[in-house]
């Protein structure tokens, strides 16, 4: 049977008929259409799709297969069609996330577990011991001392309220380590972000600047397909990045105390604050060491709290002295040369 199965590589959203097939034979394994991915590795007979694989970029998603087909063999060779496919588009370090059910069936195509959050998620990834490696390589960066601080943060755009952060956590801390987040789905990408912490922080001595990996999830690029209950999709995703940072990143680098900004203004993120000092530092969720969980009030320019969030709708809206005075100088410097990049 499995001989007359054909394997090929759709873009559902150019292919109205493939897009219908792909939904449905999703929906029949409970599982939602990713917004984010619209590229699909699919098996078909007879012109009709039994198995689909979607690739966005480094991860693998909405995996699916008709009941009726179900078998190592299709299973193997569907998901070694879709490693190839990311293969071919330099993608070599492959994550999936899916329900803790599957963990053995993904076990079978060469994915290994990195973190499961119980009853609801388990991040996955190709490699058996890549977020080991990756913990090994910063280990290199540890810093004498018995107070070892953390930031972790997207800073689009870098702000006086995040050189602030930055400043008061390395006054607190024998070294600190910054993290930015390392995705592009901000107005403003990564490389610049990174540039714009490294240059609003280098005065500060006792700061090192860490381009962030795969193993600090965004919350932008967070799948949800797998997660019919969706408000266990905060829960979820916060549980992943905070147990990894945990677990893994932590411990690289001798980290005992996490620092945030307060935030009045975005209900996800001030939830995710909220959920910090659970995952951190309750002995019931891990059996690593707990880290201190530190919130900053923000800073204010006169009456207004300076956020990333107000300076991208200043932006936009052309009030250029208003967001000069929330920004450092540095930040504003590229601003105000690259202004015609971001539409504004």
């Amino acid at each position: 049977m499995y001989d007359l199965v054909d394997y090929a590589v759709v873009d559902i959203s150019k292919a109205e008929q493939d897009y219908k097939e792909v939904k449905q034979l999703l929906s029949r394994s409970d599982l939602d259409l990713d917004s984010q991915v619209t590229v699909f590795m699919v098996a078909k007979i007879n012109e009709q799709i039994i198995a689909c694989a979607g690739i966005d970029r480094n991860i693998i998603k909405c995996v699916a297969i008709d009941p009726n087909y179900r078998g190592n063999q299709l299973n193997l060779t569907l998901m070694d069609h879709a490693i190839k496919y990311a293969n071919e588009n330099g993608y070599f370090h492959l994550f999936l996330y899916t329900k803790p059910e599957n963990i053995d069936f993904f076990k079978g195509c060469g994915f290994y577990p990195i973190v499961e959050i119980t009853d609801l998620v388990v991040l996955m990834e190709n490699n058996p011991v890549g977020i080991r490696q990756y913990c090994k390589q910063l280990s290199t960066q540890q810093k004498e001392g018995s107070k070892i601080g953390s930031i972790v943060m997207n800073a689009n755009p870098f702000t006086k309220g995040h050189q602030y952060l930055i400043q008061y956590a390395a006054s607190q801390c024998d070294w600190l380590h910054v993290f930015v987040v390392n995705e592009n789905a901000s107005l403003f990408s990564f490389d610049t972000r990174l540039k714009l912490v490294k240059d609003g922080t280098k005065q500060i001595k006792n700061v090192t600047v860490h381009a962030s990996s795969p193993y600090i999830i965004s919350r932008a690029t967070f799948p949800t397909y797998f997660l019919k209950d969706k408000t266990k999709i905060d829960q979820a995703y916060m549980g992943i990045d905070l147990l990894i940072f945990r677990n893994y990143i932590a411990p690289a680098l001798n980290i005992n105390y996490r620092f945030v900004g307060t935030e009045p203004y975005d209900e996800v993120t001030k939830a995710y604050n909220e959920a910090m000092s659970y995952w951190l530092e309750d002995k019931a969720v891990s059996n690593h060491s707990a880290i201190t969980f530190v919130e900053v009030q923000r800073i204010t320019e006169g009456d207004t709290i300076v956020s990333a969030s107000l300076v991208r709708k200043l932006l936009a809206s052309g009030q250029y002295e208003e967001v000069k005075k929330l920004v450092p100088s540095t930040t504003w410097d590229y601003l105000s040369a690259n202004l015609d990049k971001f539409k504004i």
